[in-house]
């Protein structure tokens, strides 16, 4: 079976809501706080729900943050290739969530940043598997050991790049040489917009496609209103379908690990962007980031 193997950070999310962000200096009182485990298991538990073999390759710690990343994973059925980091624990997310759903984040560094192209190598992708990167991994120190782990991988491996908003600031060096090894871009709009220089969202796609393997496919979310996708011919786009938000927090992994294992069912890429889309529109009437709906909530959904 193809597997959606996940590179990038498990992380363990602090999120509390409040009426706004404060101001430099200032102090405001949150509504609610909550521990939740986010990060790449928000993108593994959305892939899992919707079926697909699911493997976390990333580093995790062995503390009390690397317990909540364990039992959320295996509570999903996701597998864990790599062992426990012995002398460290997995880092925290600062997420602030205001009462229009934006999210804020200040992200610490710990175990989820402690891997080697061995402990990659744990999950022993194939032919055919999807291996999920986070343009976050692209900064120090996790940079070299998973692109040297990249560039060993058997051709017929499907590599997804999710940039997030750190890619457009690498090197150009480090940009050429990910996008090269790229044969799935999913990105929102802004991060198409900061890649391209092109203020047209939709030019940003072609764009983007000329800068990947041949035969690599584009998408570019849009939020509510849905997404484009490139993949050879014209841009075309899938609508969305509009909720009222509670919190965004995950929207994009929840798309993403959708999409993912969607294209590893064999489904063509607009049918995935379609269900993609509502997994997105679901994901924002719940709160908490890892709150992907399930294969099944999907089919009612577009039903």
């Amino acid at each position: 079976m193809t597997r959606v193997i996940h590179t990038g950070q498990a992380l363990v999310d602090l999120v509390v809501e409040v009426g706004a962000i404060p101001r430099r200096g200032g102090n405001v009182m949150a509504q609610s706080f909550t521990r939740y485990a986010g990060g790449s298991v928000s993108v593994l538990a959305a892939a899992a729900r919707s079926g697909a073999q699911a493997v976390h390759a990333g580093a995790h710690g062995s503390g009390p943050n690397g317990d909540l990343i364990r039992e959320a994973l295996a509570s999903e059925g996701v597998t864990l290739s790599a062992a426990p980091v012995a002398d460290a624990d997995t880092a925290v997310c600062v997420v602030m969530i205001e009462p229009t759903a934006e999210r804020t984040f200040v992200t610490t560094l710990g175990a989820e940043r402690r891997i080697t192209p061995e402990s990659l190598g744990s999950s022993t992708p194939v032919a055919g598997d999807l291996v999920c990167v986070t343009g976050y991994s692209l900064l120090e120190p996790t940079r070299d050991p998973l692109l040297e782990w990249l560039d060993s991988l058997d051709e017929g491996v499907r590599v997804v790049l999710d940039p997030g908003a750190a890619f457009a600031g690498l090197d150009p060096a480090v940009r050429q040489l990910m996008l090269g090894l790229t044969n799935v871009w999913t990105s929102n709009a802004e991060e198409a917009h900061e890649l391209t220089g092109i203020e047209e969202l939709t030019a940003t796609l072609p764009a983007i496609s000329q800068l990947l393997p041949q035969g690599a496919v584009v998408i570019v979310r849009d939020g509510p209103e849905g997404c484009y996708l490139h993949a050879g011919g014209d841009v075309e786009h899938l609508p969305g379908y509009p909720q009222e938000p509670v919190d965004t927090n995950g929207a994009g992994d929840a798309h993403t690990g959708v999409l993912v294992a969607e294209l590893a069912a064999g489904t063509d890429a607009r049918t995935a962007c379609t269900r993609a889309n509502a997994a997105g529109a679901i994901k924002v009437t719940r709160r908490g980031p890892a709150t992907a709906p399930t294969r099944a909530e999907i089919d009612a959904f577009l039903a």
